[in-house]
């Protein structure tokens, strides 16, 4: 049972886009005060998946295909209703494509390097863009409801800083993956 903890916690994150979605459907600020508790709280347990496990000693196969996949699709229903509904709108949008179209291109070049037994580590940049592109998005879905602090212009100035630094890290990570993909093979 307690092996399952970090599983469940994963899965949590997945089970709360469909309210995420939601949301967005409401009156504001009820609507951005529900997003933006809704992604923090499935930011919180994407920390303590991984903490947990490692602490427990349960990682598992599941765990490892499932954290990255709650992580995008999680990411992806943010951006895609924030273009949708707004705040992200007219070249902003590029930024947002940017960052989608890294995390599929990353995805798939692991999933082709695990079929040749190679893994491609997670690099401290990586993380920093991770965490970046996490405020961005918070900041956009607390929108207008702080009245007090432009936080739609500190997401949007995030997402593009994320976007920048998703193209660096994309590009490393292809790097890396192409000297494994185009190079000689073994015997």
């Amino acid at each position: 049972m307690i092996a399952s903890i970090p599983n469940l916690l994963t899965l949590s994150r997945i089970l709360v886009i469909p309210a995420l979605i939601g949301s967005f459907y409401l009156q504001a600020p009820l609507a951005n005060w529900l997003a933006l508790g809704l992604f923090v709280a499935a930011g919180i347990t994407d920390f303590f998946d991984g903490y947990v496990a490692r602490a427990l000693g349960v990682q598992s196969k599941l765990g490892q295909f499932l954290d990255p996949v709650a992580d995008k699709l999680l990411v992806a229903a943010a951006l895609f209703m924030l273009a949708a509904m707004g705040p992200i709108d007219g070249v902003h949008l590029i930024a947002a494509v940017i960052i989608l179209c890294r995390e599929f291109l990353v995805s798939g070049l692991r999933e082709v390097l695990a079929d040749i037994k190679v893994s491609v580590p997670v690099s401290k940049l990586a993380k920093w863009k991770t965490t970046v592109q996490i405020v961005a998005i918070a900041f956009l879905l607390a929108g207008d409801a702080p009245q007090w602090l432009p936080a739609v212009d500190i997401g949007i100035i995030g997402l593009w800083i994320a976007a920048v630094l998703t193209m660096y890290t994309g590009y490393d990570y292809l790097r890396a993956g192409l000297r494994h993909l185009t190079g000689p093979r073994a015997p």
